[in-house]
């Protein structure tokens, strides 16, 4: 299928392995849900509070950062998610939490605000295996994706985010969640949608070096029989086939792929589930190279007050045809509805990210300038394939196959250091 996305006609993130916006801090492996589709093993250990210095340390030291995602597992399950929170802030770098949020409440969300927490990504979807939401669609859940909006807001200036993953039976429900969200911009800032992948068992052969290895005992593993190809061109359709204005602006490509679109980035404008229009590639360079020169940072996480001045970023319309295009919106709505002046417009984020693809001759293409890279012995690493690392000592190669080795491997041209 072909999908009407032209990379030369987006701005390409500025991002990179050494200056990015975020990096990704794991203390901990331990999970309170089994979500299909995860990456990671779950076992209940933590790092100490002084191997998680040392980790925000080394990643200081090799990265020019932003922001820090404190993931796991999940965060909220380390005793020490408060002080974790609080060093981060006093590096001088945004703590933001994902989590699932099913241990999070009003008195632990107030102690973490307290300690220097800017934002949430909330990761909400129909297979987490959550209590009291069996069988709940996509669209049930924007129930619960509500709750904990609420709850973010009533605390105060925290950026609040949502993930989720798609499947190949939950991509019809994209909508849904995009409408929901525009519904609520004044407290949902953004929304990512994650397409499926998995190392599939049958179609190519995976190596260790030159040692042939059954993926089957990583947990990101699965047959054939699921899908796990779904691309972010794909999930654009769909979400057009409800709202046909819809405009990325900014994308990341592919190490092996320039025009592929492993980050892709909208940012719409409007309100209470109206929406002017979306940002376009120059509003986004202007954002990303001009923060970085005021602070010599690439942009994070917005704050909630930033993304509520929609309107007068409106202005922004003399160099960006995007927002050109809002203004005009905006303009002939308020000539119909005066009253509308009052009304507060904001920008929210819609994002979609395709993770690692294998393409047809075996060569594996990953996020070029990934934000989401976290540590191993001390190097930087895709957090996506961590569990390579840990347990054959360095990420694995592909190559065309039946699952079955039959020649030997070519030469692994990165060997573990």
């Amino acid at each position: 299928m072909q999908h009407a996305l032209d990379h030369q006609r987006l701005y390409r993130l500025p991002w990179n392995l050494a200056d990015n916006p975020i990096v990704w801090a794991e203390p901990t492996q331990a999970c309170n849900l089994a979500c299909d589709g995860c990456y990671r093993q779950n076992v209940k250990t933590h790092k100490s509070l002084a191997e998680v210095r040392e980790d925000l340390e080394t990643f200081a030291r090799l990265r020019n950062f932003d922001g820090v995602s404190i993931a796991g597992g999940d965060p909220l399950c380390h005793p020490d998610v408060v002080e974790i929170v609080r060093h981060v802030k006093q590096m001088g770098r945004k703590p933001i939490l994902n989590t699932n949020g099913l241990a999070l409440s009003r008195a632990l969300l107030v102690e973490l605000k307290k300690a220097g927490l800017v934002g949430l990504t909330f990761h909400v979807d129909s297979r987490q295996g959550r209590p009291g939401w069996k069988d709940a669609t996509e669209t049930d859940l924007n129930a619960l994706r509500l709750e904990f909006a609420e709850l973010a807001a009533s605390v105060g200036d925290l950026a609040c985010a949502f993930n989720s993953t798609v499947y190949e039976d939950t991509l019809q429900q994209v909508p849904d969640v995009v409408a929901w969200a525009g519904q609520h911009m004044d407290i949902v800032h953004t929304v990512v949608f994650i397409t499926y992948r998995a190392a599939v068992v049958g179609a190519y052969d995976y190596w260790n070096g030159g040692e042939s290895i059954d993926m089957s005992q990583l947990v990101y593993s699965a047959t054939e029989e699921r899908r796990s190809d779904i691309s972010s061109g794909e999930v654009v359709d769909v979400i057009r086939s409800r709202f046909p204005d819809f405009s990325p602006a900014a994308y990341l490509n592919g190490t092996e792929k320039p025009d592929s679109f492993k980050w892709l980035l909208a940012l719409r404008v409007g309100s209470g589930g109206k929406v002017f229009g979306y940002a376009g590639p120059k509003f986004m360079e202007a954002v990303q190279s001009g923060h970085h020169f005021a602070t010599g940072r690439y942009l994070a996480y917005s704050s909630p007050a930033a993304l509520g001045a929609g309107r007068s970023l409106l202005i922004g319309g003399l160099w960006d045809r995007g927002l050109r295009g809002a203004a005009g919106q905006y303009a002939r709505w308020l000539a119909r509805h005066p009253l509308g002046a009052l009304r507060r417009q904001h920008l929210q984020a819609v994002m979609v990210i395709q993770p690692i693809d294998i393409l047809e001759d075996g060569r594996q293409n990953m996020c070029d300038g990934c934000p989401d890279m976290t540590l191993h012995d001390g190097k930087l690493a895709w957090s996506c394939r961590l569990e390579e690392l840990r347990r054959f000592g360095r990420f694995v190669t592909t190559t065309p196959g039946n699952g079955a080795a039959k020649t030997p491997a070519p030469r692994d041209p990165h060997p573990p250091a």
